[in-house]
């Protein structure tokens, strides 16, 4: 433990050293490793390996599974042409946030600050560059995601067991996901994720090829129709259900923190998304290939496709990232409690363990209350990561930089590809145009209008969201087919 803490503490205290003097950390965290080998493997990282798993793993997650659902919304070619724009949106974005975590930090390390048990957040980063304003902005918009990211992993956990076992409805399911979930209190930060990281990539890429290949084995269903994009209300949600899957750089400035060398993030999450697109894209494609219009009333794509053991071993494989990707979108909650009370300093596992437990609760609470699958992506998508992810990030960035002193004094100057200030703003407000207009108003007039009629058909607390009905029982009617435009 005092080799980590030593080389934790170098980390702090070289972040604005020279290349040599991050060389000369990252080698004492290798002799760190090779004294407790077992414990490093699978506890303490911070490599820029640990980075690229924890993006890509965070990246997709339970969204793998409503990917087809969104293409029966927009359509086969609408559905790749979005996945590929939001994507590469994304990754400019998590690059802007992580240039102003490294402008915030060289700023308060030549101040003297000192982060030594201490976690950065993207608040603090706001306040420490903007204001007030900017950190309760931010605060409110990221807490509020992390949030309902949260409660959709728990809903995603309550859906996919249940084509494994349907003797419990999904809300009992939820009970138990949820306190299942609750045991990532334990998990102190983003350190000590990596073997996690890694395996919940492997579980990723596992059902992603699985839906890909059993779709084309299974072939298209008969009278297979695909009539998509055939109402702007679907098209917008399944849009905003994409733009809600590349926008999981929510905790972009916790990874950042947990590296050895942060500066080394800045391409990371691209490198990330590249990979992500041979999962989602196929997956997606076959999926909507076999079964076309049947999506629209079936949000999982596992319910589609025939139970055998290839899509048992997917489902409980998702069911185990899933909970990983509840620790990912939990521990920057946790962090921010943990200052609210003052317990942040702490070193007791234990107690902050015990301190963190009330941030589970309404948690729990709102995935037994909207237990929409599906649906609720997109209105995360629409209302939360629209200002989250993307627009926060790009007016952040202008604001930072819009006097000549600041960028001739910047950390990070304009990548080498791009070596112009103009064409930086020039991307940077139209990415503000385009998701307020297109991801928050329109999407957000649709996701809305889609989430309202969950609402209208199934019902608050619903206790089994898109099951099939019990023998005798008419089934509940489709609620996107009578949406009308």
């Amino acid at each position: 433990m005092y080799a980590e803490k030593q080389a934790e503490e170098a980390i702090v205290s070289s972040f604005n050293g020279t290349d040599r003097d991050g060389e000369e950390v990252e080698k004492l965290g290798e002799e760190d490793h090779s004294v407790f080998s077992v414990k490093s493997l699978l506890w303490h990282g911070g490599s820029v390996w640990d980075a690229w798993f924890s993006c890509a793993s965070n990246q997709v997650a339970q969204v793998l599974l409503t990917l087809p659902y969104s293409f029966s919304q927009l359509g086969m070619v609408s559905g790749v042409v979005f996945q590929v724009f939001y994507g590469l949106v994304g990754s400019w974005t998590a690059y802007l946030i992580s240039v102003l975590y490294i402008e915030y930090r060289s700023r308060k390390e030549k101040e003297g600050v000192n982060f030594k048990n201490h976690v950065i957040q993207w608040f603090e980063v706001l306040d420490g560059l903007l204001g007030p304003y900017w950190k309760a902005a931010g605060l409110a918009f990221n807490c509020t995601f992390l949030l309902f990211g949260s409660v959709i992993q728990l809903i995603a956990c309550a859906s996919n067991i249940y084509y494994i076992n349907d003797h419990l409805d999904k809300r009992t399911w939820t009970y138990i996901f949820g306190a299942c979930c609750a045991t990532t209190v334990f998990i102190p930060s983003f350190h000590n994720y990596r073997i996690w990281s890694f395996l919940g990539l492997g579980m990723t890429t596992y059902t992603a090829w699985y839906l890909t290949i059993a779709a084309v084995i299974h072939g298209q269903v008969e009278n297979v129709q695909h009539t998509a994009p055939a109402k702007l209300v679907l098209y917008f949600t399944g849009a905003t259900n994409i733009l809600y899957t590349f926008g999981g750089h929510a905790v972009t400035v916790e990874i950042m923190h947990a590296m050895w060398k942060p500066q080394k993030f800045k391409y990371i999450y691209l490198i990330a998304t590249l990979y992500v697109f041979t999962l989602t894209i196929p997956s997606a494609s076959a999926v909507y290939w076999a079964f076309g219009d049947q999506l629209l009333n079936h949000s999982n794509a596992f319910s589609l496709l025939p139970k055998d053991g290839w899509r048992d071993a997917a489902v409980i494989l998702m069911l185990i990232h899933q909970f990983i990707t509840f620790g990912f979108a939990c521990t920057p909650l946790y962090f921010v409690w943990e200052k609210v009370i003052g317990m942040h300093d702490t070193k007791s596992i234990r107690l902050r363990a015990l301190v963190r437990l009330p941030v589970v609760i309404p948690i729990w609470f709102l995935a037994i209350i909207f237990p929409f699958f599906g649906p609720i992506n997109s209105a995360v998508g629409a209302l939360l990561v629209s200002f989250t992810v993307y627009i926060i990030p790009a007016l952040a960035h202008m604001l930072t930089y819009r006097k000549p002193s600041a960028r001739q004094n910047a950390a990070e100057k304009p990548p080498s590809f791009m070596p112009s200030w103009t064409i930086m703003y020039v991307i940077n407000i139209f990415i503000v145009g385009w998701v307020l207009v297109v991801g928050f108003g329109f999407g957000g007039w649709a996701s809305m209008s889609n989430f309202i009629k969950q609402v209208d058909t199934f019902g608050l607390f619903a206790k089994c969201y898109q099951c099939k009905p019990p023998a005798g029982q008419p089934p509940h009617p489709a609620p996107q087919a009578t949406v009308h435009n």
